[in-house]
């Protein structure tokens, strides 16, 4: 019994070490695939199915486990990374060109959408007020508007809508200007209207070249009444009424002879160019109006200080604009209103003048316009309302297209040569500051001429309203630059001409007047400082026969002729010959004048 249990102990131990023996022989190869699997990759490719069957050792799985994690951390913190705001910036500006390239190729919807992604990268900005960035994302935000409201409107024109381009809303503003126009404002508006016959198929005309909206032919009926000399305060002239600024950059000319805001067809050119750039920068012709009326940089700021959106439109900035500017949509939009439907407005308007015709022939001489009509057998303002540019009613220096009644031109040209040649005066004048309190009436006494005069220089209406540190021009018989009344006058003591010193004076203002050099008024008098007092006598010339000769006065001559002649100061030739301001000369008249163009 015992034998049999040692027996069975003994199998069971055997049975245990083959069993242990056989998973130890299986353990062996898998220490090795590692070893023969880097052998093998060199030379040949392992079979699919091995490859599939075979399971990584514990540390390349775990390592392979540590890097996706890391690599998944990674891509989890990525988005949370805060860009800068530089880079926010050049992505907008690379969605805004992308609408930009859409755009040149009229697909619109993808240039709304670029401009939208453009303004939401705007929106993530948070700049502090210092920032340098600052004026690169209002200008960008300016152009997203400007886009914006250009592709707008170039939509209604594409489809036929031009004349449809201009909105016409009757709002509260509206409505007060059309109230203006039907009391207070009615005979103007009448008048306007009547006068607007004489330009308007012209202006239509130009409108059509360049394809703008006809009722845009209708901004004259209230900038200037339609009169192609109308004057502002602000000194805008002309049926379009541009500063000499503006119509310098469009083109008009203005020189002694010719000022071309006055010519209607070529201010009217200007003008639709003006509209043309001012509706290219904006996108709309309302705001491209009020802009015409205070200048596109007021505009800009304007809008570029706007925090409502990026869809700026005139309405946004009406209540922000100069109250001129404010009104002058408004007034456009109650003029086209009126006129597309008077009797809703219980306004009768009159029968329009009809169409001025002309010809032009080539003038290449100056003749007084009053002279040559009359003597081609019409009124004397004939010609004068044919060329309004001319700033002295003759024709100028060199060539010039003279407009003339229809089959006139050889008759003119016959006139041209038997009328005289004719060179306007000198425009003489003092300028003058208005002080608070000052009227015309006692600026015209002061200075010893009329108020029609000094009306007339500066184009003031029939009221004479005038405003303190208002520029006047006062018009003088020998003219002065300066703003004192009086000319400074000489006084003869034995051989000198002495100047006797009042309150204001200055060497400068002294030497200026009487030619001479503030270093020569101190060499004469012994100066070593240029402080003057009040009742000081200032030797001004010495010896009143030397270095001059006698002169005889011709017929037409004038003491101011004869003093340019010689170089000479005015009153200095009146003091020299015993003369005043209102002394007359006569032809075979004796005068010293200065032989050299200086003082001696």
């Amino acid at each position: 019994m015992k034998k049999s249990k040692i027996w069975l102990y003994f199998l069971c131990v055997l049975a245990l070490l083959v069993f242990a023996w056989s998973c130890s022989s299986k353990q062996q190869p898998v220490q090795q695939i590692p070893e023969i699997e880097t052998q093998e990759t060199v030379t040949e490719e392992p079979p699919p199915e091995e490859v599939q069957a075979e399971e990584p050792p514990q540390a390349v799985m775990e390592e392979t486990i540590e890097e996706i994690q890391e690599t998944t951390q990674e891509k989890q913190e990525e988005p949370e990374r805060k860009r800068t705001a530089a880079e926010i910036l050049e992505d907008a500006l690379s969605a805004y060109q992308d609408a930009q390239i859409a755009w040149s190729k009229t697909d619109i919807d993808t240039a709304l959408a670029a401009l939208d992604d453009t303004y939401s990268l705007l929106l993530q900005l948070e700049l502090p007020l210092e920032s340098s960035l600052n004026q690169e994302k209002n200008d960008l935000r300016l152009l997203i508007a400007q886009r914006i409201q250009e592709i707008y409107a170039s939509h209604l024109i594409a489809v036929g809508e031009n004349h449809r381009s201009i909105p016409l809303v009757e709002n509260q503003d509206v409505l007060a200007e059309i109230k203006s126009f039907q009391t207070v404002e009615r005979k103007y508006f009448e008048d306007a209207y009547r006068r607007s016959g004489s330009y308007r198929e012209m202006i239509l005309k130009e409108l059509g070249r360049e394809a703008m909206p006809e009722e845009l032919s209708w901004v004259p009926i209230f900038e200037s009444g339609f009169k192609v000399n109308a004057y502002s305060r602000a000194r805008a002239l002309g049926l379009w009424q541009f500063i000499s600024s503006t119509g310098y950059r469009f083109g008009l000319k203005r020189t002694r002879w010719v000022d071309e805001r006055m010519d209607p067809k070529k201010s009217t050119r200007a003008a639709i160019q003006y509209l043309k750039e001012l509706h290219a920068l904006f996108g709309d012709w309302t705001t491209a109006l009020a802009a015409y009326n205070c200048g596109e940089f007021r505009v800009q700021r304007l809008i570029r200080n706007q925090r409502i959106n990026y869809l700026d439109n005139f309405w946004d900035l009406y209540k922000l604009l100069p109250r001129e500017t404010a009104r002058f949509v408004p007034r456009f939009i109650a003029t086209i209103l009126i006129i597309n439907n008077p009797e809703k407005y219980g306004m009768t308007l009159p029968t329009p003048d009809p169409p001025i015709e002309y010809e032009t022939v080539e003038i290449f001489r100056p003749v007084k316009l009053s002279t040559l009509s009359k003597n081609m057998g019409f009124s004397a303002d004939t010609l004068e309302k044919l060329n309004p540019e001319l700033r002295h009613k003759s024709t100028p220096e060199g060539d010039f297209s003279l407009k003339i009644p229809l089959g006139y031109g050889e008759r003119t040209l016959a006139a041209v040569e038997s009328t005289a040649r004719w060179i306007p005066p000198e425009a003489t004048y003092s300028i003058h500051y208005v002080r608070k309190g000052e009227t015309v009436g006692g600026i015209a006494r002061r200075y010893r001429t009329s108020t029609s005069a000094i009306a007339r220089l500066n184009r003031l209406n029939r009221r004479y309203t005038i405003y303190p540190r208002q520029r006047l021009k006062v018009p003088g018989r020998y003219g002065s630059s300066s703003s004192s009344a009086k000319p400074r006058e000489l006084v003869r003591e034995g051989e000198k001409l002495v100047y006797i010193i009042k309150r204001g004076d200055s060497l400068y203002q002294i030497a200026s007047s009487f030619n001479t050099s503030v270093a020569e008024i101190k060499r004469r008098n012994n100066l070593t400082s240029n402080t003057l007092h009040v009742g000081q006598k200032l030797t001004i010339q010495t010896g009143n026969l030397s270095g001059a000769k006698q002169y005889t006065v011709r017929s037409g001559d004038t003491p101011y002729e004869i003093a340019n002649k010689f170089g000479m100061n005015l009153n200095v030739l009146l003091t020299l010959n015993g003369l005043n301001s209102r002394s007359k000369i006569y032809p075979g008249q004796k005068l010293w004048v200065n032989s050299n163009n200086n003082l001696p």
